[in-house]
């Protein structure tokens, strides 16, 4: 059984993802819309998909659409995914899930009453180093695992300034200044993607930027925001910690490696930074960077890649590492572009599946919430001097 996808948003990272859905033997067909409708025009031209809508309403409006992809500015999904849901459409979120408790309340009790599919596109899920801490997770190689860490770094002058004046247009800088714990999939989602557990409590501190350009200015800043790097430490349930860095300001190859961890058991421990990957234990260290390594399938001058600032380019290229399997895989995906260290195909895969099969997908809306709903906590922590909040928390999704 195959369904119809409507792609909404048709900025740089829409396209990476439509190739794949196009391409996987689960999806009939693709439409578009952006709020430029040239953008949705030239996707659809690029790679021969069905066509556009004139807006998201129209979209929903129409039994051609069975699910929708959001991928468009990352404080708009929230109420996307609600009016998706609502429209009876099967909901792919990028991250975050949404900016407030409130509207990720509302998109659980969406998917409750719906029964509709619904999945945030965590590239973390499947990073490398997640992937191979849960496989060592559930073998016990850590024995208790106590404390694990988390980074999201990506400087702004490493291609950041450019993609937010690509979608952010004349007033980008009002939302080039979103502030960092807001968007905490990519560092909360790989320590929880392996650790199976959910933060209950966190301590957060920001940094006030300095660099006087207007962004993080909260005279301009549309969110209010002048802190461009956070740390936040989280408590979780059963005991531990792990501590996240968001970082926008600072010295370091983000282009090589943007997400990066470490876990730290009674047993064993692993550590990752950004060109090499450590497993140790009491006796001894062992180098798993080539376990942990994915591979490139697409060059960084590929003209596909012709709208994306150069040191972006990487999370757009990367093959499979090792670790992962691609045995549950199309074999259609086998030599078509990845990204985020070898991410994609398998969340799309994740998405298809569980549309076809009407089970829940690997990040559904509570694994959702729990990626997303501590950075949202972390957040207010920092706005107050770093006080120490409960997390909400939404359980366990349901099992049918």
């Amino acid at each position: 059984m195959t369904f119809s996808l409507g792609i909404v948003g048709a900025g740089q990272f829409s396209g990476q993802f439509s190739k794949l859905f196009l391409t996987h033997p689960g999806v009939s067909g693709i439409h578009v819309t952006d709020l430029l409708p040239e953008r949705a025009e030239r996707l659809v031209a690029d790679q021969g998909l069905s066509g556009t809508f004139p807006s998201y309403e129209a979209m929903l409006e129409s039994p051609a659409v069975d699910a929708v992809a959001i991928f468009t500015q990352r404080w708009t999904h929230g109420p996307l995914v609600l009016q998706g849901l609502n429209a009876g459409k099967h909901v792919y979120s990028a991250v975050p899930m949404a900016i407030s408790t409130e509207e990720i309340a509302a998109i659980i009790e969406a998917v409750k009453v719906t029964g509709l599919t619904y999945m945030m596109g965590e590239t973390s899920q499947y990073n490398p180093a997640t992937v191979h801490a849960r496989d060592q997770i559930a073998r016990g190689a850590f024995g208790r695992i106590f404390y694990a860490e988390g980074d999201y770094v990506h400087d702004m002058d490493l291609g950041f300034y450019d993609a937010y004046r690509y979608s952010g247009g004349d007033d980008w800088k009002a939302t080039a200044s979103y502030p960092p714990l807001l968007y905490p999939t990519h560092a909360v989602g790989g320590v929880l993607g392996a650790w199976q557990t959910h933060a209950v409590s966190v301590s957060a501190l920001g940094v006030v930027d300095e660099r006087g350009d207007g962004v993080f200015d909260r005279s301009v800043s549309r969110f209010d925001n002048d802190v461009s790097n956070a740390t936040a430490l989280f408590e979780v349930a059963g005991g531990g910690s792990f501590r996240t860095n968001e970082f926008r300001r600072v010295g370091y190859p983000s282009h090589i490696r943007e997400s990066r961890f470490r876990f730290f058991g009674t047993e064993a421990s692993m550590e990752q930074l950004a060109t090499v990957a450590l497993w140790q234990d009491k006796k001894g260290v062992r180098d798993i960077s080539e376990l942990l390594e994915p591979k490139p399938t697409t060059a960084p001058d590929d003209p596909s890649l012709q709208h994306i600032a150069p040191e972006l380019r990487a999370a757009f290229t990367s093959g499979s590492a090792p670790v992962h399997d691609r045995a549950r895989l199309p074999r259609e995906f086998d030599h078509l572009p990845n990204g985020h260290e070898g991410s994609h195909h398998f969340l799309v895969d994740d998405f298809v599946t569980a549309v076809a099969t009407r089970s829940l997908p690997s990040v559904n809306a509570w694994v959702a919430a729990r990626y997303t709903l501590p950075g949202i906590v972390a957040h207010e922590s920092a706005r107050q001097g770093g006080v120490r909040l409960e997390i909400p928390d939404f359980g366990d999704a349901p099992r049918s």
